[in-house]
């Protein structure tokens, strides 16, 4: 029984001499923080000591990793003949106007000229891009105002008239006036129902240019129906014919 008490008593002096781990966020060395991803601060577990315990693009700042500061925020910072890009300092991108292939050195930085285009979208009101260029649209000649089909029964717009109108509504932005969108069903179903149909396709393809960035005030809707078919032929072929909307200048 002594024997027994004796080691216990060792045991617990041993404990009190070498003293239990301590409880987070307390430390004695780097090792207690390691499960955390953090290391050891004057007895404290903290996210960084020095910058080296961050990652890339982070500094340690109250012991605490926070994204480095931009090395630049203008041109001014940068000095003579280093530009400011993306908060870092970097070489100019021209000195003269002859390293711009056609456009202007402005403050180190190439600017291209103001008529250059990859799309009309890139140009003016009344322009459309040729070769490169913005140049004036020969507007309404250039149009494609051909009916857009609808398949039966159907008034959303495939993939085909989304292409066409597409094209269209950058002609019809260069253009002047206002166009109706005259909607058309075939003669299957009942009267009411078609002209219901017609109306909803005209107003599919207003929604559409309208979205492409015509001016919705240009753009007016009607319905015909199974009124004005352009085949009286009684085959799918006639019908398809008749399933559409027209432009009317």
């Amino acid at each position: 029984m002594r024997r027994i008490s004796l080691w216990a008593g060792l045991a617990l002096a041993v404990a009190v001499m070498t003293g239990c781990p301590p409880t987070y966020p307390k430390c004695n060395n780097d090792e207690q923080c390691q499960e955390k991803g953090e290391v050891c601060v004057q007895g404290q577990c903290q996210e960084c000591a020095t910058d080296a315990n961050c990652r890339e693009g982070f500094t340690c700042q109250a012991n605490k990793c926070a994204p480095k500061p931009p090395e630049c925020t203008t041109d001014t910072a940068c000095g003579t003949g280093r530009i400011c890009e993306a908060g870092k300092c970097a070489e100019a991108q021209c000195k003269d106007d002859s390293a711009c292939n056609g456009g202007k050195c402005q403050a180190g930085r190439c600017q291209a000229p103001k008529d250059t285009c990859s799309a009309s979208t890139d140009c003016g009101e009344g322009q459309e891009c040729q070769s490169g260029k913005c140049v004036t649209a020969d507007a309404s000649s250039k149009c494609d105002y051909s009916p857009v089909p609808f398949g039966f029964n159907e008034s959303t717009l495939d993939s085909s008239a989304q292409s066409r109108l597409g094209e269209l509504a950058a002609c019809i932005k260069a253009s002047q006036g206002k166009i109706t969108l005259g909607g058309h069903a075939d003669e299957r179903g009942t009267e009411e129902y078609n002209l219901q149909l017609s109306n909803r396709r005209a107003a599919a393809v207003k929604r559409y240019l309208v979205d492409l960035g015509v001016p919705g005030n240009r753009l007016s809707t009607v319905g015909y129906g199974e009124t004005r078919p352009v085949s009286s032929a009684a085959t799918e072929e006639g019908w398809s014919e008749n399933r559409r909307v027209e432009f009317q200048r």
